[in-house]
């Protein structure tokens, strides 16, 4: 039976290598390897190509590596570029942290310099209209200023615990780790309803904007990955991944066998000879 292949399966073998695996059982090895003039090749498990040389893992054939392939490995895809944002959340909470923390330690001085700024910026504001007295700015810089420094080093902790959560996610997620996928719907839906009283106080583009990509990010975790049981839960999540796997494909051709039903060859996927 012929396989379709698919070009994003051979830009990430042509990345990352080709994935061969020679099963212990017969009826699978034969299937899956070629003897050619510049000796022996076997299939890929990923982008389904002939690759010279001798196997890079072998056993029995359901302890075979099962690579992403076709949905899958555009799943993989949509998780890594999630994975980079929240790494990129984790750079900016914990560098955050530091600053709070660093102005912690500033704070006295800052606090003078900004009281002593304050006045002499008056005049100017009211030549181009600016309210100075109650200047939103000003009244949460003020707050700021003359917070204690127990409130800011819980600041700085809850900014630090942050980066480091949106770091562990980050991680998982670019190992397509199942945790990482819970994690991520955990922890993304426990913030919606700080959003929702967030616009509901104060609308804006970026915090609607924001609002909707988490939403969208956990709808699609729970549906395309199967979480908490949605569409057959684990159990159906791990059934489709082996269903694509190139050795389960072999495995159906070779049941074609023994039921005597004509079968295309090797030479349909390009077997060199």
């Amino acid at each position: 039976m012929g396989i379709r292949l698919d070009s994003r399966e051979r830009r990430t073998c042509g990345r990352l290598g080709h994935l061969t695996y020679a099963p212990t059982e017969p009826e699978f090895a034969t299937r899956l390897r070629a003897q050619t003039a510049l000796g022996e090749a076997w299939r890929c498990l990923r982008c389904g190509d002939w690759a010279l040389g001798p196997p890079a893992g072998s056993g029995p054939a359901d302890r075979a590596p099962v690579p992403p392939r076709g949905k899958a490995l555009r799943q993989l895809a949509l998780l890594r570029l999630l994975a980079v944002e929240r790494a990129i959340r984790a750079l900016v909470l914990v560098v955050a942290a530091y600053g709070v923390k660093r102005f912690s330690s500033a704070q006295t001085s800052l606090r003078r310099s900004f009281n002593d700024a304050l006045p002499a910026a008056k005049p100017l504001a009211d030549r181009l209209g600016v309210d100075l007295d109650h200047s939103v700015l000003v009244r949460e810089a003020t707050k700021a200023l003359h917070a204690s420094q127990t409130t800011l080093t819980w600041v700085a902790l809850g900014l630090l615990a942050y980066g480091v959560l949106e770091g562990v996610e980050a991680v998982g997620l670019w190992l397509a780790k199942r945790w990482a996928e819970y994690l991520t719907v955990v922890a993304t839906a426990a913030f919606l309803p700080l959003e929702v009283y967030e616009m509901s106080e104060h609308a804006t583009v970026t915090k609607v904007g924001a609002f909707v990509v988490n939403v969208a990010v956990v709808v699609y975790l729970i549906l395309a990955k199967r979480l908490f049981g949605a569409r057959g839960g684990a159990a159906e999540h791990h059934r489709q991944m082996r269903s694509e796997s190139l050795l389960e494909v072999t495995a159906a051709a070779t049941v074609t066998d023994l039921t005597g039903t004509p079968h295309g060859s090797g030479a349909d996927v390009g077997m060199p000879g």
